[in-house]
């Protein structure tokens, strides 16, 4: 993911579904400004692009509205189940993206009514999730943070509110408690795994989250409470407790990372872009216009990978190989110049693929729980810190190295100070 090769071409592996034009999905000039790429992508090959993966693994990039809502309606052309690739040969074992296409027995890899019944199960879980509470407990938890900076009149949000409080706020959720070295080692390693830096094993850490959500669940069986792992083990459709690891680590990791990545960049445009820095106070333009906004031009997840051709196909303009790899680009089809010819981004609406699409999408009611913990989140900082301000040029600010997560490295901000 820190290939410098980018926008380049790239002479493509043996087997390559893709032709000489392949780009890598990488480099720091991508990570930092992705727009421009999807950009020049579409210019140079229309809606479907082909793309290189870590290593030179070739597959497809999805940049088109109509055509990623295309696939992802169409799980008979475009599954789910990663063993179809036809690229498993020329996988290392130690391949970074691993845990995110290497089959696992849960609910994302699943198909029909397999996977209408996992999902099923996630769904009636996270419906037991009363938002009312989950807001409350939301405040409380922001309350507690800002408690510990906001006395000195600065603070790094990234680290000192942004990722804790969907954190504590999610394993609260899942029963697990909302402190302690278990649950920072657990969350660190879920960061690893969806979001590796160089240095990093996200192959190992995948493996240690797993380990610590089977004592959960082996503790839940054991003495069962009004948590989402709970309601898993009581739903009568019978998983078992590997199923129920497995769709836990689904259903935290897909809460945790995006949503932290939601509140920052919702910040970061209500401290840099005028329309709201200005008008937010005056009730305007709202923090949920701001929330919404950023699902539409900076979404937290902007890649996933992946769907996988089950026969040969078309799409967009593209023969498409049984086997070959689709990676879903988000963020590039939510700015689709097909969908917006004028340019602007109509915000005010919310048909957006920031949460996919289809069946496999993410389940109701997660992404209403997703929007109470940022709304509060952000609402939160606001009211207890009237007078924040970006303590550094909007310019200074650098994106995490990563192209599947959208997320700031740091968000230093200044304030008056507040005496507890």
């Amino acid at each position: 993911m820190t290939d410098p090769g980018y926008p380049s071409a790239h002479p493509a592996p043996p087997g390559c579904p893709a032709h000489a034009g392949a780009v890598r999905l990488g480099g720091l000039e991508y990570q930092q400004t992705p727009s421009q790429l999807y950009r020049a992508l579409r210019r140079e090959h229309g809606p479907v692009a082909p793309v290189l993966l870590d290593g030179d693994i070739p597959a497809w990039l999805v940049l088109g509205y109509s055509e990623l809502t295309y696939v992802t309606s169409h799980d008979e052309l475009f599954a789910r189940d990663s063993r179809r690739w036809n690229q498993w040969e020329n996988i290392p074992q130690d391949w970074p993206l691993l845990p995110f296409v290497g089959y696992q027995p849960s609910v994302l890899f699943t198909e029909g009514e397999e996977h209408r019944r996992r999902a099923g199960v996630i769904t009636q879980a996270l419906e037991g999730v009363d938002q009312f509470e989950l807001s409350h407990d939301c405040r409380l938890i922001a309350d507690d943070l800002i408690a510990r900076f906001s006395g000195s009149g600065q603070a790094e949000l990234m680290a000192d509110f942004v990722h804790a409080l969907p954190m504590r706020a999610v394993v609260q959720m899942c029963g697990m408690p909302t402190s302690g070295e278990d649950t920072r080692r657990l969350v660190d390693d879920l960061r690893i795994s969806l979001d590796a830096g160089e240095d990093d094993d996200p192959v190992a850490a995948y493996g240690r989250v797993g380990e610590r959500l089977r004592q959960l669940v082996k503790d839940k069986r054991a003495a069962p409470g009004p948590d989402v792992t709970s309601r898993m083990l009581r739903d009568p459709a019978g998983l078992t407790d590997e199923e129920i690891v497995q769709d836990l680590i689904s259903v935290i990791a897909a809460a945790q990372q995006p949503t932290a990545n939601w509140i920052c960049n919702t910040l970061r445009l209500l401290l840099t872009d005028e329309r709201f820095a200005v008008n937010v106070s005056g009730g305007r333009l709202s923090v949920g216009e701001a929330l919404n906004e950023v699902l539409w031009l900076d979404t937290p997840t902007q890649n996933f990978i992946g769907r996988w051709a089950v026969r040969d196909v078309r799409l967009g303009g593209r023969q498409i190989r049984a086997g070959d790899c689709l990676v879903l680009g988000l963020a590039a089809a939510n700015t689709d110049p097909q969908i917006w010819p004028e340019g602007h981004v109509g915000a005010e609406n919310a048909a957006h693929l920031s949460f996919s699409n289809g069946e496999h999408r993410c389940p109701y009611p997660a992404p209403l729980l997703a929007d109470v913990m940022a709304r509060t989140a952000v609402e939160t900082l606001l009211e207890r810190l009237p007078d924040l301000v970006l303590a550094a040029d909007p310019e200074e600010l650098t994106w995490r190295p990563s192209i599947w997560m959208r997320g700031l490295d740091a968000l230093p901000v200044r304030f008056t100070p507040v005496m507890q």
